[in-house]
């Protein structure tokens, strides 16, 4: 008796393995990681250079150190920070800063707001022409803008005065902030306004308690640009401002220069201390920094 074996057929052959990125094309995949890396490492030293050499030069005890900067390593102190602190206007310099900061900050942001809100979602005679002449404003210089500028302040005595530099910085910050904070409004859908009306909220109701919250990330990005704005002038300051307790910070660096005399440890010094406030009021807006610069542009 003989046993026959049958064979079965051979079924489809099994699909092979997904084929694996090997030889050249890894070695490329590497090659342009490490090239990426290497390009944003150099871009990184590049743009930390600076505060590494001005927190290095505000170490040096003495006003010539910066021509010498290797002898710096021996002799490195706090010693600037403390003279700084105690020895000149630095708390007065602070409470200006931040008055003026804080005032051009609120005060444009609120304007600003309500001039984007405004032309995003009315349709009022000229409104275009609204923005495009806010626009036009940026275009003339410092230089053109302080005669007439101090001429107006003059006759309204906000000479040497807080409110006055306020609303001065304001002219600047609030045209841009109406055209970043327009663009983010028309991101918002319409039907959110409608659905405000229908609730019985007036048009001002439905701003406060429905756009804004939702207008948050743009209006973080206008207020860090309003706070920097102010922050950091020195033109409009140091015309504006004539006693030396209301100097801001940008003013007050220039006191430790001098025509015969320049205390370089003292400024560096200074800087780095100036450097605090903004690095918080950063902390502070910069989960909604990111989103705020990229929404506006979604939707013109």
């Amino acid at each position: 008796m003989t046993t026959t074996t049958v064979t079965p057929a051979a079924g489809p052959a099994a699909p092979d393995a997904a084929p694996t990125a090997t030889g050249p094309r890894r070695r490329r995949g590497r090659g342009a990681a490490l090239a990426s890396h290497g390009v944003l490492t150099v871009a990184s030293l590049i743009a930390l250079f600076p505060i590494a050499w001005l927190v290095f030069l505000s170490l040096g005890p003495d006003k010539d150190d910066y021509l010498h900067p290797g002898r710096i390593w021996s002799k490195m102190t706090f010693e600037n920070y403390s003279f700084v602190l105690s020895e000149t206007n630095f708390w007065h310099w602070l409470q200006s800063s931040l008055v003026v900061s804080l005032g051009t900050t609120v005060i444009g942001v609120m304007v600003a707001a309500t001039t984007g809100y405004a032309v995003s979602r009315m349709r009022f005679p000229g409104y275009r022409k609204l923005m495009w002449v806010l626009l036009l404003t940026q275009m003339f210089p410092i230089a053109v803008l302080i005669v007439p500028m101090y001429q107006i302040l003059s006759e309204l005595r906000l000479i040497d005065s807080y409110l006055g530099l306020v609303l001065v910085y304001c002219s600047t910050a609030v045209p841009y902030c109406a055209w970043l904070l327009k663009g983010y409004f028309d991101t918002i859908p319409f039907e959110i306004d409608e659905a405000g009306r229908v609730d019985g909220l007036s048009p001002f109701g439905t701003f406060f308690r429905l756009i804004l919250p939702l207008a948050r990330p743009g209006l973080a990005v206008a207020a860090f640009y309003s706070f920097i704005t102010a922050f950091g002038e020195v033109a409009f300051a140091s015309t504006f401002l004539l006693s030396d307790t209301k100097y801001t910070f940008a003013v007050g660096l220039q006191s430790f220069v001098s025509e015969h005399d320049a205390q370089r440890n003292l400024m560096a010094a200074t800087a780095v201390l100036i450097a605090i406030p903004v690095s918080a009021f950063f902390y502070l807006v910069q989960r909604n920094l990111v989103t705020g610069l990229t929404a506006g542009g979604t939707k013109g």
